[in-house]
């Protein structure tokens, strides 16, 4: 394979830098350095504006661009108009509330120097969950990801430039490499075959949400496909652990829920798990078993489905139409079940 700078500089500030680079083409006076460039960086720019500006002309007279503004990873500067802000993001998240913060800088910014409201995007190259993604548009900011980014770079062929292919060519493969979940065979499954099949329930069932768990076991990808509740009171919830179906219950007092008194967790876990075989018994539901061993925390398993039950065996491929009809099952004997 012909080496790659950014899968040697794999970082989110190598990302930043490119994003910049890109962006600062857009100024009309670099198209006398590449016109290829300034063609596909206008463009960019056009796209960005417009995921918060309607009526915006398309006409890009002045660009500037930079990195790390009140920690804002890219700040541009168009038609001395318009200020887009970027958080850029390759595998991590949002977190302590960033957006909000960036976001209410740069409304100062744009109020104070006679700007309209301030273009705020999320630059997403990696995977995320469409509930995380959520709390971002409830931010303020737009969503720019890894699919945009492959149809705009893809849209200029004509670019030969080294930097520029090399990052279109690191996506295309990160791309590529999200959907072998469904032409691999189960058992080489690792970590980004995980985030494909969740990416495709959460668009084809509706889930609540999927993330990655670290434990000192060593961590899993999981997934959870609903959030009912059990007398009114315990949330319970079918999770996918990688390969293991768990339907589970919680205690945790931040849920919030309040323990009745003199009851024990073991006491609710044993029940449940009691009335859910109960049930599969009667509605003839196959498959589901009692876990190898009960646990007594906040969050506790009470009964499983093995990986080749409900996903497949280890040297099969996934019939991805039929998994869903399983989860589906599954979650809805759940729902019934705690009625």
């Amino acid at each position: 394979m012909k080496p790659n700078i950014f899968d040697l500089a794999t970082k989110e500030l190598s990302q930043d830098a490119f994003l910049t680079w890109l962006l600062s083409y857009a100024d009309p006076a670099n198209a006398a350095y590449d016109s290829k460039l300034n063609q596909c960086a206008q463009q960019l720019v056009n796209e960005l504006i417009s995921t918060h500006v309607n009526n915006f002309d398309g006409i890009i007279t002045t660009v500037r661009a930079g990195r790390q503004w009140n920690n804002v990873d890219v700040w541009v500067e168009v038609n001395n108009t318009y200020f887009i802000i970027i958080e850029d993001k390759t595998t991590t998240g949002q977190h302590s509330n960033q957006l909000t913060r960036y976001k209410e800088i740069a409304t100062d910014w744009c109020l104070q120097n006679n700007y309209t409201s301030p273009v705020c995007v999320y630059i997403k190259t990696g995977n995320e969950s469409l509930h995380s993604l959520r709390h971002v548009k409830e931010a303020g900011f737009s969503i720019y990801n890894r699919k945009h980014l492959v149809k705009l770079l893809n849209s200029h062929p004509e670019i030969t430039n080294d930097i520029f292919t090399d990052f279109k060519q690191r996506l295309l493969r990160l791309e590529a490499e999200n959907n072998q979940f469904l032409t691999k065979v189960l058992g080489d499954w690792g970590g980004v075959d995980w985030q494909g099949f969740f990416q495709y329930i959460e668009r084809e069932m509706s889930i609540v949400a999927w993330n990655y768990v670290n434990n000192p076991a060593g961590g899993f990808w999981c997934a959870v496909l609903n959030w009912d509740y059990w007398n009114d009171l315990y949330p319970v919830y079918v999770q996918l652990e990688e390969g293991k179906l768990c339907f589970k219950i919680s205690t945790d007092p931040e849920e919030p829920v309040e323990m009745p008194p003199n009851v024990s967790r073991g006491q609710i876990r044993n029940e449940l798990h009691a009335m859910l075989m109960q049930k599969a018994k009667d509605n003839d539901v196959k498959n589901i078993r009692k876990p190898d061993r009960f646990g007594s925390g906040n969050y506790m398993t009470v009964a499983i489905v093995d990986k080749h039950n409900w996903l497949g065996s280890k040297d099969s491929i996934i019939n991805p139409a039929e998994v869903i009809n399983t989860l589906t099952l599954y979650r809805s004997f759940l729902k019934k079940a705690i009625q």
